[in-house]
């Protein structure tokens, strides 16, 4: 049913239908081919009472309309009791394919035809729900939506067609979609590394207060606006404020109202909504990461302070290294730590492990300071092995000792005779990734300065 023809042949009702439904074929078709445009928007079909009893949506009302006026229509089981009954269609125009989608759902919502039964009473239909009880609302769909705390839309007939609009909605009002429970007043956020979604503007970075809570809820507010109907007023309200944050030299706020304007106007020449490709995002929650390393790990608590370790080079000849931490799951930068290697002759990347973590838990010891819930180690086996006899030198209880080897991704621990290999998708393997990857990311920028030091004398 959802197929559009892109040809508009005569109706072709077989001679042995009934009279009334043969009439009804005739004067329908002819209707469609003469007064129906070649535009997106939604069909009605209404029996002799002029009730509603099926609304659609096209992407080409023209085209969608015609094929129910086929043979393949009044034999197919899915439509033939449809055409028995229809007794008229009419059409209403949307202003793009997203608008259509949205007028769909609200209007079997409101008018519960008798054909879309199936939309009217079965919750496992899509809908998209907008969280209302956090500081950064979320976007999702689901078939099992909540029911408090949140504002729903639907229920949507095709999956697919969803994730298309969701995907159109983002690059016009950013809104975030990763369930992370983001708080504004929490500054740890600020060490969030935001997603790929906020590098190809997509989503305005709420995970590292990039955008304020009152900014961001402005712009659901817009979204909101839009999936109730109200394009031409939210395309009033916004000109009119682009013209003030400009009258008022907030230059960055009124070009990025302009912009948002353009998309906005644009909606009709954005894809097809059946083929939305959305990158590849690995957002991590820090909460259900911790939550998976107490589970695979099998720990009597949940882990609160990681820290990570990485080695890097400079020019094969000096060896740097990183140590950064996470509480809780989120970076925490005054807890980041470079070290130069100085006990260590020439490359060599276990011996140099093994100075920095006994450089390290040393101080902590002597200080009486409390050590990490866990230390992760950037490598396999030998790396993890290396951190360990730092502690056994010091004479000092190590806490949990990991280690993540690249390419396979495979997790050391002390102890385990075999490695763990986690699910790509895994929240624990994720959280361990952006530890590594952070401490990394620290180590070369490290690394970097020094040679930026050597080289220009600096």
């Amino acid at each position: 049913m959802d197929a559009a023809t892109p040809d508009f042949p005569a109706p072709q009702p077989e001679p042995a239908l009934p009279k009334t439904q043969v009439e009804f074929f005739l004067r329908a078709a002819e209707k469609v081919r003469t007064t129906f445009p070649d535009a997106p928007g939604v069909y009605l079909f209404q029996d002799k009472a002029g009730r509603v009893i099926y609304v659609g949506k096209a992407k080409s009302l023209k085209a969608r309309a015609s094929s129910y006026f086929l043979k393949a229509a009044a034999e197919d089981s899915r439509t033939s009791q449809l055409v028995q009954e229809a007794y008229d269609v009419d059409y209403l125009e949307a202003e793009s394919e997203v608008d259509a989608l949205l007028m769909e759902a609200r209007l079997v919502k409101d008018i519960q035809p008798k054909y879309n039964r199936d939309l009217r009473d079965d919750k496992t239909f899509p809908y998209l729900q907008i969280t209302t009880h956090e500081d950064f609302p979320r976007i999702e769909i689901t078939r099992a939506p909540r029911s408090s705390g949140v504002k729903l839309y639907g229920p949507f007939a095709n999956v697919s067609g969803l994730r298309g609009a969701l995907q159109v909605l983002q690059r016009v009002f950013q809104f975030r979609t990763c369930p992370l429970d983001i708080e504004a007043n929490d500054e740890r956020w600020r060490w969030f590394r935001p997603c790929l979604l906020h590098s190809i503007r997509q989503c305005t970075a709420p995970c590292n207060l990039r955008i304020s809570k009152e900014d961001y809820r402005r712009d659901i507010n817009r979204l909101r606006k839009f999936l109730d109907g109200g394009r031409k007023k939210l395309l009033d309200e916004m000109r009119a404020e682009m013209q003030e944050a400009a009258a008022n030299r907030r230059f960055e706020q009124a070009a990025r109202l302009r912009d948002e304007i353009r998309m906005l106007e644009s909606l009709d020449h954005r894809g097809d909504l059946e083929k939305h490709e959305q990158p590849e995002v690995f957002y991590q929650d820090p909460k259900k990461g911790l939550a998976g390393l107490q589970k695979v790990l099998k720990l009597p608590q949940q882990p609160r302070t990681i820290e990570g370790v990485d080695i890097a080079h400079l020019g094969g000849t000096e060896t740097v290294a990183s140590l950064v931490q996470f509480i809780d799951g989120l970076p925490f930068k005054p807890g980041y730590r470079r070290y130069r290697i100085r006990e260590v002759q020439g490359v060599d990347d276990y011996a140099s492990i093994h100075e920095v973590v006994a450089r390290r838990f040393r101080r902590l010891d002597a200080e009486g300071e409390v050590f990490p819930d866990v230390l992760l180690i950037d490598g396999g086996k030998g790396q993890l092995g290396k951190a360990a006899s730092a502690f056994e030198s010091l004479g000092v209880r190590p806490p949990l000792l990991l280690s993540l080897a690249k390419r396979e991704e495979l997790v050391y621990q002390m102890g385990a005779e075999e490695p763990l290999r986690l699910s790509r998708h895994a929240y624990a393997l994720r959280l361990l990734q952006y530890v590594r990857d952070e401490a990394h990311r620290f180590a070369q920028h490290y690394h970097h300065l020094l040679r930026r030091k050597r080289t220009l004398g600096e």
